[in-house]
């Protein structure tokens, strides 16, 4: 490829998106009745402020679950983590929080 085409080539910006993953106890389903509306509530606000964009546990096994935060920084999604009822409640034994540098898709280049 010449240098004019090299110009003419489209520059694509890499999103920042955060990506937030649950490990749940053993029988997840059967313990998160007492919790699990003050954790949809929370998961709720977050969607609604723009910054939680899909949130839901995995099929079989549900042994946890997978949050896609759009933040400036994972203080937003540190801040979730302390405050969701299943995490003060014991339910989720783990969790990780990952940078996730979306090149395609999310509606933006």
């Amino acid at each position: 490829m010449d240098r004019h085409h090299l110009a003419m080539a489209p520059v694509y910006h890499a999103r920042v998106y955060y990506a937030l993953f649950y490990d749940y106890v053993p029988g997840i389903l059967e313990r998160r009745g007492p919790f699990r509306p003050g954790h949809l509530d929370l998961v709720r606000a977050h969607h609604e402020r723009g910054e939680l964009l899909m949130a839901g546990a995995w099929g079989e096994p549900v042994d946890g679950a997978l949050f896609i935060f759009k933040a400036d920084g994972p203080e937003t999604i540190e801040a979730f983590v302390e405050s969701d009822p299943y995490v003060k409640n014991g339910l989720v034994v783990a969790h990780r929080i990952r940078q996730w540098n979306v090149v395609t898709g999310g509606g933006e280049q």
